[in-house]
């Protein structure tokens, strides 16, 4: 049955949609909290900017599909996914199993149309690489005549959990092994340090309000990465975790001082770590970061949490860790 096709251009639609969208999404191939109407929403609110044009399609009363696009400013006209930018990690088309095909032919068909907005370049960025339209996208674009270019765009070291913090442990290199032992046995014989996760009895605010002070003071860059509309994209986007029940806020505290933060969400039981904060001038030695990265990991195996996903970027610690490169593509298309 043909896929009938419905765009939207009010920044309402994340409403409008959201329980058909929730539930197709958890049904996907590609359920991750970047796709979620909640996540999606905060980030155009805060960060979008251009025409919002987002394609659902339907078969009777069905969601189906959904192509979350917007199409960004500037002279080449780019149709890119909502979300397209640094801080997204993980974006794709969304659809049910076995209709990603029927998806990404609807929605190429509608850009071909007289319907579909001026459009230069299709960009679909951070696309995962077990994710069917890998495949598909670039056969049904060529077949269209357009261009079609898939690039690596980055990696995101992964670490699959085994069933003990000593097993994970003897996973590691042994120089690692060793250097992480001795970090945490100085961090346990320090009095006064504590870690925690942020929850019900933590005001949700303050604890937002002390990881983005963290998170300046991480580094340079960082303090110039949180431009106002960063902030209140940040702030914005821990209450919708913390009411989506995906949010893990954890801090590593030295008597009053709280030394490193991360800004994590648990979803589809893996651990996936979006952000970090640490106020080195503060840190007594201890290498703060990979102490709580440490907690953080050895509680996530308590909990019998599959994965803990660094995300995107190739930061040395990660490695040290055990992460294993994962790949994310980009998806060019043109006319």
């Amino acid at each position: 049955m043909r896929l009938a096709i419905q765009p939207y251009t009010d920044p309402n639609v994340f409403d409008t949609l959201a329980e058909a969208w929730g539930r197709l999404l958890r049904r996907s191939a590609g359920d991750t909290p970047f796709l979620t109407p909640d996540y999606q929403r905060t980030w155009w609110r805060h960060l979008g900017a251009g025409d919002l044009f987002v394609l659902a399609l339907w078969e009777e009363n069905t969601l189906v599909g959904i192509a979350p696009l917007f199409l960004s400013p500037g002279e080449e006209r780019a149709l890119r996914i909502v979300g397209c930018v640094e801080v997204s990690d993980y974006l794709d088309l969304i659809a049910l199993p076995g209709r990603e095909e029927d998806v990404i032919v609807t929605v190429l068909d509608f850009l071909q149309s007289a319907d579909a907005p001026p459009w230069d370049v299709l960009d679909l960025c951070t696309v995962p690489a077990a994710s069917p339209t890998l495949q598909i996208l670039p056969e049904e674009a060529q077949r269209r005549g357009w261009e079609c270019q898939v690039s690596l765009h980055d990696v995101c070291p992964v670490v699959l959990l085994p069933e003990t913090w000593e097993d994970y442990l003897a996973s590691l290199d042994r120089k690692d092994r060793h250097e992480l032992r001795r970090k945490l046995r100085r961090a346990e014989a320090l009095e006064g340090l504590r870690w925690y996760i942020v929850g019900p009895e933590h005001d949700l605010e303050t604890e937002a309000e002390d990881f983005l002070t963290l998170m300046a003071k991480s580094s340079r860059a960082k303090e110039a990465f949180l431009t106002p509309p960063m902030r209140a994209f940040f702030r914005e986007l821990i209450r919708v975790a913390s009411d989506g029940g995906w949010l893990q806020l954890a801090f590593l505290q030295w008597e009053e001082t709280k030394l490193s933060a991360y800004l994590n969400f648990v979803y589809n039981n893996r651990v996936l770590v979006y952000n970090s904060g640490l106020d080195w001038r503060a840190d007594p030695g201890l290498g703060a970061g990979i102490v709580l990265t440490a907690y953080l990991i050895r509680h996530a195996i308590a909990e019998g949490r599959e994965a803990y996903d660094f995300l995107r970027g190739s930061e040395d610690y990660k490695y040290r860790f055990g992460g294993k490169d994962v790949p994310v593509y980009q998806i060019l298309v043109r006319r």
